[in-house]
């Protein structure tokens, strides 16, 4: 597996004197393929946060949202999940297609059936227009196609426990219509809204 440090963590690691614990837990918890364990956890997921950075390595960071299972491990080594209708801007995808490397947070926020978790996933992405798999996914537009680097869960300590308590009526679902935002039909931006994607 590559490496997980560089020089600025390590330098850090060592004057809090966490070196060793940083290279146990590596050594102890971290992977480069989906483990099933992993796979089921990141299905009961309706959202994760996904950072990417543009071709100089400004960031840029975005939560997707979708129904659980809209993010799915189709391989130990592949990871995908649907682009949905949007705003238009496609930083993060826009992003992947400049400079693949990406970051994925997924959370289990600690509902009652669940102890807060979360699972950090690093590697590289590819962005298609034409995959065979968007036909999974309902009102997809594009699909990720995302390939692991480092896999990883961390310390939930600061998690809250919270619920969610109903699922967003936007998410495309088979056989659902999702309304068009309210944001779209302003004065100001409706002559620029481009026809939703079928």
């Amino acid at each position: 597996m590559d490496p997980m440090f560089h020089e600025g963590s390590r330098r850090l690691q060592d004057a809090f004197h966490s070196r060793a614990l940083a290279d146990r837990l590596v050594k102890r918890g971290t992977h480069d393929a989906f483990t099933e364990e992993d796979a089921a956890f990141i299905a009961r997921r309706s959202f994760f946060f996904l950072a990417t950075a543009d071709a100089e390595g400004w960031p840029d960071c975005s939560f997707k949202g979708g129904d659980p299972g809209f993010v799915r491990v189709v391989a130990p080594d592949l990871l995908v999940w649907p682009d949905y209708d949007g705003n238009g801007m496609f930083k993060s995808l826009g992003n992947l297609r400049v400079n693949p490397r990406a970051g994925l947070l997924f959370i289990a926020i600690g509902a009652p059936e669940e102890r807060p978790q979360r699972l950090r996933v690093n590697g590289t992405a590819e962005v298609l227009a034409d995959d065979p798999l968007l036909v999974d996914f309902p009102g997809g537009q594009m699909l990720v196609r995302f390939r692991p680097r480092h896999i990883f869960r961390n310390c939930p300590r600061y998690i809250p426990k919270m619920r969610v308590d109903e699922p967003s009526l936007y998410v495309p679902r088979a056989g659902h219509v999702p309304p068009e935002p309210e944001w779209k039909s302003r004065p100001d931006l409706r002559d620029v809204v481009p026809p939703r994607r079928v």
